[in-house]
This record gives structure tokens, sequence and C-alpha cells, in this order.
């Protein structure tokens, strides 16, 4: 598909007069002439969505009829992706035609395969250069790269379409030997991308197609400046897609300056919350809340509950454990192997709650996650979506509870306005049934119990053990990047079609 034959190809449309800057206009001049009364400014802080010159294509009603390679479809089937989500339909049309996106709909509601089918089947075909990807998707933390990676693993392997994730805590010469390996996608955060980029070991000038996915909070991390300058780095004709649960002020920058005509789609984050999961508020008493929090962990089924700090998780963990609930902690404090191997368990049973800070509330999806709870509640909006989103995903249903102190309904109230959310409030205490009734809660087993870590298998040495023994002069080359390129499984990083070298 040429780019170059798009009506709203950069290089030749130029942007319509009297529509304001880059483009846009307000929603008030839209609908009111520009006359009448001031209008209210658009709620939770977000701007005007962009007015598009070059009219969408017509939602696809299934896979079959989106212009994608033959290998992609049976893919999907295989798969079990039967039907389109709504984000994936209004989208996929358009951006397999080479439009810019701007998608906005809650976690869990298929943006990853609503950017990711597109670029795959754009990119099928071709072949990257050393050091030079096609395609990317920058992402906020590592714990999505994770998720992206695993999500379009399959399809790009589909299609021998070679896929690199390329994130911090990780070893960066492994990253460095598969992008000097040729790999068609990197799925990154901006960090380590940026360094890779200064050891020589990446160029962007070959990018074509680029996706931003949780652009809101890249730029409430503190990202914006590292992902304005990936982004001039990329080719200028190329396409971009920016995908995310909320859009607001922060990511206006970001749609102004790189995005062309887009094609938008916008859902209400908290619009599928509502249908799709129950929002209840728990009122507790201080001296209460220790035990109430305790009974909800010892439910049957998986949580994750969130607390502000790192020594707050760590505390509750440790009482959990002690109380015998099957408790993990996950937060930045921890090393990236041991987050791995946190979320690794919880998502096959092993570990049945997550305690958590804010890390774990983008980019994480596990199956039949029926409850989050808010042990703190959070004090931003779009905070409450993103944790709330870990629950009911992909239409199944779930729960949000949150743990709301006297001195903190006041607060909450606004929040959920400010949400969209009509939650139920109930007063509770720790044994009662109501509780029981909300939550699951019970009482713990009080028997201690403790989480091994599990035993991982280190390969076989083939030959004697002084020809398997490594030198250090090999272990700095591999460091540096400059090794022969390896993956644990030792197979040649070629062979790696999809796989991750995170």
């Amino acid at each position: 598909m040429n780019r170059a034959s798009r009506p709203n190809d950069r290089s030749s449309r130029t942007r319509s007069a009297g529509s304001g800057r880059g483009g846009y206009r307000s929603q008030a001049a839209n609908r009111s002439g520009g006359g009448g009364k001031r209008r209210r400014p658009a709620p939770q802080g977000e701007f005007a969505l962009p007015v598009t010159h070059t009219p969408a294509l017509p939602p696809a009603e299934s896979f079959a009829e989106l212009d994608m390679p033959a290998a992609l479809l049976t893919s999907l089937t295989s798969e079990g992706v039967t039907a389109p989500f709504p984000i994936q339909a209004a989208t996929l049309p358009n951006s397999l035609a080479g439009r810019d996106v701007l998608g906005r709909g809650r976690t869990g509601s298929g943006k990853t395969l609503a950017f990711g089918l597109a670029l795959l089947a754009r990119t099928a075909g071709q072949r990257a250069e050393p050091t030079k990807p096609l395609a990317l998707v920058l992402v906020p933390t590592r714990e999505l790269a994770q998720q992206v990676t695993d999500a379009l693993t399959p399809y790009a392997r589909a299609l021998s379409l070679r896929l690199a994730t390329v994130v911090g805590g990780m070893s960066i010469g492994r990253q460095a030997s598969a992008l000097r390996g040729g790999a068609e996608v990197v799925v990154a955060t901006p960090g380590r991308l940026k360094d890779l980029i200064g050891r020589g070991d990446c160029r962007l000038n070959q990018v074509g197609i680029t996706v931003l996915d949780e652009a809101d909070q890249m730029a409430d991390m503190g990202f914006m400046p590292q992902v304005t300058a990936l982004l001039d780095q990329v080719r200028p004709e190329g396409q971009r897609m920016l995908f995310s649960a909320t859009l607001d002020r922060n990511v206006d920058l970001l749609v102004r300056r790189y995005l062309t005509d887009p094609v938008v789609h916008s859902v209400d984050p908290s619009a599928g919350a509502v249908t799709t999961m129950e929002h209840h508020l728990l009122h507790v008493r201080d001296a209460d809340k220790h035990a109430t929090t305790t009974e909800i962990a010892a439910r049957e089924g998986r949580s994750i509950m969130f607390l502000d700090t790192k020594r707050a998780v760590d505390k509750l963990t440790k009482h959990l454990l002690h109380s015998g609930v099957r408790a993990a902690a996950l937060h930045g404090g921890k090393s990236q192997p041991q987050r791995t191997r946190t979320l690794a368990q919880f998502k096959t049973g092993h570990v049945t709650v997550l305690v958590a800070t804010n890390v774990a509330a983008r980019g994480i999806h596990v199956d039949n996650l029926d409850l989050v709870v808010n042990v703190d509640p959070p004090t931003d909006h779009k905070d409450y979506l993103h944790r709330g989103g870990r629950t009911a995903r992909a239409g199944e249903s779930g729960s949000v509870v949150t743990l709301v102190l006297p001195n903190q309904r006041r607060e909450m109230d606004r929040l959920m306005a400010d949400a969209g959310i009509t939650p139920q409030s109930t007063q509770v205490r720790s044994g009662e049934a109501e509780l029981t009734r909300i939550t699951g809660a019970q009482a713990p087993s009080g028997i201690p119990v403790t989480i091994a870590a599990p035993v991982v298998e280190r390969p076989k040495r083939s030959g004697s053990s002084t020809r398997g023994r490594r030198s250090r002069s090999a272990q700095a080359r591999r460091s540096s990047g400059t090794g022969t390129p390896r993956t644990t499984s030792g197979t040649p990083q070629r062979r790696r079609s999809a796989g991750t070298t995170s």
C-alpha cells in the first residue's frame, strides 16, 4: 500500500484555512456558529478532538473483509479471534489504508490489535536493514511493552516479521544484538530506545509506521521531551497512530504536531466501565480498614490491590502472607526479572493477590481477574480508570472496590464525577455479610504461607566444562553489545521471527 497515493499525504496536502492551528477548531465553534453563550469546557480536561477533512471509511463487520494478508487472517482464526471489537472495526479499514488514527478507548477495549494488525499488515513482505526498524510502538512502561509484544508475537510470526522489545531493566547488549540482527518492528519505552540510538545501535530514519500507546501516561510520567525527540527522527511522511484510554491537554501537543488529518474514533473511557463493571465505594472506619482489607484479600479468585507507596505495598504483602493469603508485591523498587516473575505467578494462579503501586495500573492483562481494590484511593480520575481497567477486559465483567475513610469522602465524590461514574456507596465493617456480598470477603486461614520463586532450569552446556566456561572478555563483549547475537534458548537471533529480546 503506497502512502504517497493517500489523499491526506503530508507532502502534498495543505491545512484548510480558518480551522485554527494545525487544522483544529473548537467544538464550541462547530456547534454554535461562533455566537451565543460560551460553552462549558470539555469534560475531564479533554481538548476538542481534531476536525478531519477526509471522510473515514465505514467500520468493518468482520476481519475477512479487511485488506490483510491471508496468513494474518488464518492466524487470527487460530488464536480464537473471530470478530473485531468496536475500536478495531472502526479504525482498521482506515489504518490499513495508511490514514493517521487517533483512537480513544478504555483499557481492555482492544486497542493493541487495533493498531497492531494494521502495523503488521502494512509491514508484511518487507525486510529491515540492521539497526533500522520499519515500524515502532512507543509505550510508557516495561509491563505494557511486554504485553504488546506478547499480543503481537503470533501474528508477527505468521508474517515472518521480527519483533524486538526494547525496555530498561534488561540486558541492553541483547537488545542491541536484536536490532543489529534486523528487526522489522520495535516495541520500546522511550528511555531505553534513546539510549540505544545514542550507542549507534538503532536508527529511526526508516520507520514508516509509528504508534504511541497510552500517550497520556507518557506525558504524565515526564516522557514528552523524549517522545517528541524520537518522533522527530522517524520518516516525516510516515503513518502515525495514537491510541489511549484518555486524551487530555497533555497529549494535545502530540496530536497537533504529529497527526495529519487523522481518523478519530473516540469512545468515552468510562462508558464501557459503566456497562461491564460494578463500581463500589466502601466506607470504612480507620480502625477497621486493615481487617477489611485482609478479609477481601482472602476471598476466592484473583485480585489486585493498589496502594500509594512501595513501603505500604511491602508492609501489606508481608501481613497477608503471614495471614495465609498468597500475595506478592509489585512496584518500581523491584528488578525487572522480579516483576516479570511475579506477574507470571499471578497469571498462573500461584499468587492470588497482587499488591501493587500504580506501576501495575497499565500494561497488565490477566484473564478472569474480576476484582480490583483501591486500598488507597487514587488522587486522579485517570488513575482510577486505568486501575479499574485491569478487570472487565475484552467484554468480561468485574468489580472495582475503593475503600474510603471518612475524611476522603468529599474528594472521592469529586473524583468519581470527573470519571463520569456513579458508584454504589455502602458502609461496611469487617466480618459483616454485606462486605462478603460485594467482594466475596472471608476470614483468612491464619496459616502463614511462603511464595517460592519458580525454579528456572539452566541450559545444559555442550562439550567439556572447560569449553563451556565463558571468558571474562567474552562476557564484556556481550555486555557492550559486540558479541555474537544469541538468545536464551541458544537459537540464532535471525530465526527468532517474532520473539522478544527483553
